[in-house]
């Protein structure tokens, strides 16, 4: 005869167990996508996407640990610049490195997370003019994907990742806008 306890734990591990199966039939690939329009032209914004360096200017993610190490390896900028961080809990540490680069309308970079957890994604930005009027309007659009692991496609049970980290690009993005837009505004 099962003890009321004994129950309790039955019933917790066979809803572990049932989140843990639901969790594996989740798509193993995942995307987030978010865009938008700046009024600027694709040479104005690109350089603060093909130069690491300058991310601290416009990334979401710098604010969130001012004593963040970084450290910058490769060329200065375009293909083979790579970017590596260390900091507090709400930045993890990862490295990033640009694997192709057609200024000004396209980047695409490897993007390795080791914490909090280790993730492998890619990280694409496309600049498209749109239109003919002047000053020029350029719609930005910034993705990341990659593999589903079984720790996130088990978090994505609890949490939606494509708000969480659609959040965090629309920011930033934001951020990109407001700095292309005004290029003389401090940061």
């Amino acid at each position: 005869m099962l003890s009321i306890l004994g129950i309790i734990l039955l019933l917790i591990i066979l809803a572990a167990v049932a989140a843990v199966a639901y969790a594996a039939t989740r798509p193993d690939d995942f995307r987030v996508v978010r865009a938008t329009s700046i009024d600027a032209p694709p040479d104005t914004i690109f350089p603060l996407l093909d130069d690491f360096r300058r991310w601290t200017e416009w990334s979401p993610w710098e604010g969130r640990d001012p004593a963040m190490k970084r450290t910058y390896v490769g060329a200065p900028a375009g293909q083979g610049a790579a970017y590596a961080w260390r900091g507090n809990r709400n930045v993890g540490a990862g490295r990033m490195e640009i694997l192709e680069t057609s200024p000004p309308l396209r980047l695409l970079i490897d993007l390795h997370f080791l914490k909090p957890f280790e993730a492998r994604n890619k990280a694409e930005f496309h600049l498209e003019p749109v239109g003919t009027a002047t000053p020029v309007t350029t719609r930005v659009t910034w993705a990341m994907q990659g593999r589903a692991n079984p720790m996130m496609k088990t978090m994505g049970l609890f949490m939606n990742m494509d708000d969480m980290i659609g959040r965090d690009f629309e920011t930033g993005l934001a951020n990109l806008k407001r700095l292309s837009e005004n290029p003389g505004l401090p940061p």
